[in-house]
């Protein structure tokens, strides 16, 4: 009797958990904006940081990117322990570690060294959310819902960036840059009680009778080539994003307020580009067939890109606005591909994998190209960065997405 009447309450529990499952999307989202707010929020500091500890600009980048070093190696373990013990407890406990941790950096007077460790740890815990916050969202959307769910869910990056650009240049300013990153942390702590609180694990399949646990969906090559698909197209979004800027500046003779005024703008519409991209594959029932076209579209604004840079300003400045929206739209195809092609059981993991290849394409985007470039090669560098998504079309894997 006693197991009857929590199987009926566990069972109601569900059903109001998917009628609020909005309200789930929306604290998902929330505690990806406060993970992002830290993560890409540090190097808006990078003045105030250098001006107070009498940095260089090589030792204040080195800090500013231990954040995006302790993700890039804890991403498949928060991954997998979001499939093992649930989604609300690992979003929760890493983001409000990860709170915790800002505070102790936001208070005292730590020496650089220190503040770099605890960067570096804040970064590794913040990197529950990002398999977690998007596992909730696939465990509670249905698949014809899911594009649009998780497209709402990749819009925290530019949500948190803009956070971030507008909360800590001014606190910095006042007050230092020590007590600016309590606003991150300050988010990261609140929105980890929220977690806590109001998130409800989705239902996990039931564990077959034999104790065996559910084969692995890297025995094929699937959902390799759905990663290394996705890691392809972040080339051209992070030569969008990285030189974007400098090119507006030193090419075009911009003002840096100017710039970032337009930039902001794109970033607005590159968000509404990932919602879009999130409908388009629930109309058409499928994650790579639009993921496929947008590569080929991908590949045609950076050549445009490039044919701008070489012939009229006006034809640059159209492209890169159009490389701003195309070049993102694809993200959160690639990450829900990557949970539905490996289920429920594998997904933490499976998002964590596709995430870590992205990272390490990102970080290596900048550096690369700015060898091509040199000093003024944008041209070259932008026709090198079609070739990318153009290796995607080939690699993304259309055929073996299931059609029901």
């Amino acid at each position: 009797m006693g197991t009857m009447v929590q199987v009926a309450s566990g069972a109601g529990e569900q059903v109001q958990a998917s009628s609020r499952r909005w309200l789930i999307l929306a604290l998902g989202l929330a505690a990806q904006t406060a993970s992002c707010s830290f993560l890409y929020g540090i190097p808006f500091l990078v003045p105030a940081m250098r001006a107070a500890e009498g940095l260089t600009l090589a030792e204040a980048g080195t800090v500013v990117a231990a954040p995006s070093i302790g993700l890039l190696f804890t991403l498949i373990v928060w991954g997998a322990a979001a499939d093992r013990y649930g989604e609300r407890l690992i979003m929760a406990l890493g983001l409000g570690i990860s709170g915790l941790l800002l505070v102790y950096a936001g208070v005292g007077n730590h020496p650089v060294g220190l503040l770099f460790g605890v960067f570096l740890a804040a970064g590794a815990c913040t990197a529950s959310v990002n398999a977690a916050s998007g596992r909730v969202v696939m465990g509670w959307f249905a698949k014809s819902e899911r594009g649009v769910a998780m497209g709402i869910r990749q819009t925290a990056q530019p949500l948190g960036v803009g956070v971030a650009a507008l909360g800590l240049p001014p606190l910095a300013a006042h007050f230092g840059f020590r007590a600016a990153i309590l606003l991150p942390a300050g988010l990261a702590i609140v929105v980890a009680l929220l977690v806590a609180w109001l998130v409800t694990d989705p239902p996990r399949p039931p564990r077959p009778a034999s104790g065996e646990k559910p084969p692995s969906p890297y025995r094929h090559a699937t959902l390799w080539r759905v990663h290394g698909a996705s890691a392809l197209l972040v080339v051209p979004q992070f030569a969008v994003s990285a030189f974007a800027p400098v090119y507006l500046v030193s090419v075009q003779h911009w003002s840096p307020l100017s710039a970032g005024w337009y930039l902001a703008v794109v970033q607005v519409l590159g968000a509404a580009g990932r919602l879009g991209s999130g409908w388009w594959s629930d109309r058409v029932g499928s994650r790579l067939r639009p993921m496929r076209q947008l590569a080929v579209l991908s590949c045609l604004v950076m050549l445009l890109v490039a044919l701008g840079d070489a012939s009229w300003p006006w034809l640059v400045l159209l492209a890169l606005a159009l490389g701003g929206v195309i070049t993102v739209a694809d993200n959160g195809l690639g990450f829900t591909a990557s949970a539905e092609l490996a289920g429920l059981a594998w997904s933490g993991r499976a998002m964590g994998t596709q995430n870590t290849g992205q990272n390490i394409a990102a970080s290596l985007t900048p550096p690369l190209l700015g060898l091509v470039i040199g000093d003024s090669r944008y041209a070259l560098a932008f026709c090198v960065a079609a070739i990318f998504p153009a290796l995607a079309v080939l690699v993304v894997p259309v055929r073996a997405e299931p059609t029901d």
